[in-house]
């Protein structure tokens, strides 16, 4: 089996009946809905078929919502979009406020970037899509600001805009993004993701919102997107207070250097790990597939090395969102990791225990099982969980085998296809050990095939009708229940 997750974003490419049971079939774990794109309705309809889809294939997927966030962006453009000369002057004007009065000859720009003028000052630096663009503010008139254009091209309609180094004193939590998460709580996703996330408090509004409009789903996890300098530099508070986070590379690279990118992965990736949070790897993976049937050497190595360095999940975003082979896309990301695991031993930085595993029990129990099973050669480990965190538990502690969650709840279920490692199964509850022995047989040697006299490890809180963290590991022989 495949240990590491796929997360695919759905758009234009991916949102039929037929591809999304293909994407499935290829491999998606994690439907991706981008609130930077497409309306309610669309969501809406998207979701219900991957559901419907998951039912028909008996394979959960869980659903991500990814909110927008301050996301800053270039107004409307004509289609054939604005040629920016380099050393030219561009005006830079903000979408209703003050509009300058335009002269011939002067070339303008429409930003939706709030308090654009207060915040910049000579010297600032203003990327365009995604850095490809870049001026230099030279001077502020009234609402209007003055730049000089260091790296020239063609600008369209409604690309990112990227101001690093300058505080706009915009919320991180919008009220789009209000408007959305409220759209997807009533949609019951299964996981939530919030953008350019700066300190721990962001994700902590975002949670208390939760709690105060839909207080049934106040234990949603939700996952901070490192977008921002700022967001590496509390990295730490950060881990604390999100149920995980994305390296999201695109921004992340835009808002400090390509150069670091790859070294700002490799800690998140470590930090998550220690933490027990969970860890998404994301953007521009098998980008140039997205006109491709194939990928880079680059890009295959790239997916491979987020393996080794302890990812949960890889993520393909305009490649299954919009590209032209989004199925290929997902078949690559599946073979290529695949091969990564298969070498894991050699060049894995295999995570350590969690650093709280001195005062959790529940850590050290799922550490305690990942060593028996690789003393004593057993085939799966099975865990029962009610909200998924024992899974999650044993996830991070990366055993060799197979973890088998089980758990009476079908919105845990759906949730436990994200997470490393993990084979989800809805079983009845368990009251007893010997209903939970009975249930991992049945599972086992009916849907896995395993034989009796094979062992297994069974992970649980006892007694078991306390719904507590897991304190039981027990070592059984299958067929003698």
């Amino acid at each position: 089996m495949r240990y590491t997750k796929i997360v695919c974003t759905l758009g234009p490419s991916s949102s039929t009946e037929s591809e999304i049971t293909k994407l499935i079939e290829a491999g998606m774990d994690v439907a991706r809905m981008n609130f930077s794109h497409g309306t309610h309705e669309f969501h809406a309809a998207t979701i219900d078929l991957v559901r419907q889809c998951s039912a028909k294939l008996n394979k959960p997927v869980a659903i991500l919502q990814d909110l927008q966030g301050p996301k800053l962006r270039v107004g409307d453009l004509p289609p054939e979009g604005v040629q920016l000369k380099e050393g030219s002057t561009v005006f830079l004007y903000v979408v209703g406020e003050t509009q300058p009065q335009q002269k011939a000859g002067q070339e303008y720009l429409p930003l939706l970037v709030p308090n654009l003028a207060k915040a910049v000052k000579p010297g600032s630096r203003i990327l365009l899509d995604d850095g490809n663009l870049e001026l230099n503010v030279t001077g502020v008139q009234g609402d209007t600001v003055v730049a000089r254009v260091v790296l020239g091209g063609t600008i369209t309609s409604h690309k990112g805009v990227n101001l690093p180094g300058t505080n706009l004193g915009i919320p991180g939590f919008t009220e789009k993004d209000r408007v959305d998460l409220e759209f997807g709580l009533s949609q019951d996703i299964d996981v939530l993701a919030i953008s350019f996330v700066e300190r721990a408090e962001d994700i902590a509004r975002v949670r208390k919102f939760i709690q105060e409009t839909r207080p049934d789903r106040s234990s949603l996890p939700i996952i901070a997107k490192l977008e921002r300098p700022e967001a590496i530099t509390n990295l730490h508070e950060i881990m604390h207070e999100a149920d995980g986070v994305m390296v999201a590379r695109g921004d992340l690279a835009v808002e400090t250097s390509p150069a670091i990118v790859p070294v700002i992965q490799k800690e998140a990736i470590r930090m998550a790990n220690r933490h027990a949070k969970y860890v998404i790897t994301a953007t521009q993976m098998l980008d140039s597939m997205i006109h491709n049937p194939r990928p880079t050497r680059a890009e295959a190595s790239d997916v491979a090395n987020a393996v080794f360095d302890g990812t949960d999940a890889v993520m393909l975003s305009a490649e299954t969102a919009n590209g032209s082979y989004p199925i290929e896309s997902v078949k690559m990301m599946d073979e290529i990791v695949r091969e990564a695991e298969k070498h894991s031993l050699e060049w894995s930085r295999l995570a350590d225990l969690p650093e709280e595993a001195k005062k959790d029990d529940a850590l050290s129990i799922s550490r305690a099982a990942r060593e028996l099973a690789h003393d004593r050669n057993v085939a799966d480990i099975a865990v029962f969980t009610h909200s998924g965190k024992t899974a999650l538990l044993m996830s991070k502690s990366r055993p060799r085998v197979p973890i088998l969650a089980c758990t009476p709840e079908e919105r845990t279920y759906k949730l436990l296809s994200m997470y490393w490692g993990v084979v989800p199964l809805v079983v009845p509850h368990a009251s007893t050990l010997e209903q939970m022995v009975h249930y991992v047989d049945e599972a086992l040697s009916k849907r896995f095939h395993l034989k009796p006299g094979q062992q297994v490890i069974l992970i649980s809180g006892f007694p078991l009708d306390a719904m507590i963290p897991p304190n039981l590991a027990l070592l059984h022989t299958l067929g003698q229940s």
